[in-house]
């Protein structure tokens, strides 16, 4: 189960590491084809902080193999272990178009996410707010119905995000114990009442 980032971007990949003198770099892959993705001329967007030489470039992929079973890359312009070093930590992302069929199962754009309701055992407990990012996985920001400011961050990963129904706008999730405890302790507080609904702290 996956996220494809807001709107017009495919996450396809993060430089972990420079191998090698001549400026190649190992993947961390996000794509279930990287030799469809990572083929030469392929352009990616870059995730750098705005320190970064690289901040608001793109990269243009030059050679991709595997070597070691490890997935390396070729960028033009990256000729030797320092330019390749500059790099590592970014995250490669592709322009997709947003009408475009999602290819990969279970893979949604963050907007198609955010603002679905959250049901856990047939009662609506949320609505998704955003989508975060990490290199080992997302997570859903739910925002807790109750009026009050209160998020919930939950991993996207189908044991505990089994359905994703966009058509009923809504995604059910199974979270493990402790995940939305405090919501049970509010169901019981006898000081609840009214459209306040599970308004806490």
């Amino acid at each position: 189960m996956s996220v494809n980032p807001a709107r017009t971007q495919l996450r396809v990949g993060r430089l972990v590491k420079a191998h090698g003198l001549k400026g190649a770099l190992k993947l961390e892959l996000y794509t279930d084809d990287p030799d469809g993705r990572f083929v030469p001329g392929a352009v990616f967007t870059l995730q750098v902080p705005e320190s970064s030489p690289w901040h608001g470039k793109t990269v243009t992929v030059r050679e991709f193999k595997w070597m070691n079973s490890h997935p390396v890359v070729f960028l033009d312009g990256v000729e030797d272990r320092d330019g390749a070093e500059s790099l590592v930590r970014a995250i490669l992302w592709i322009d997709q178009d947003p009408t475009a069929p999602v290819v990969e199962d279970d893979a949604w754009y963050d907007h198609q996410l955010v603002g679905l309701d959250v049901v856990r055992d047939g009662e609506v407990v949320g609505r998704v707010a955003r989508v975060d990012h990490f290199p080992a996985q997302d997570l859903l920001s739910v925002q807790l119905t109750g009026g009050e400011d209160r998020e919930v961050l939950v991993p996207f990963v189908k044991a505990i995000v089994p359905e994703v129904d966009m058509a009923a706008g809504r995604l059910v999730v199974t979270p493990p114990a402790g995940l939305f405890e405090d919501l049970a302790a509010e169901d019981d507080s006898p000081a609840v009442s009214g459209d306040e609904g599970t308004a806490g702290s």
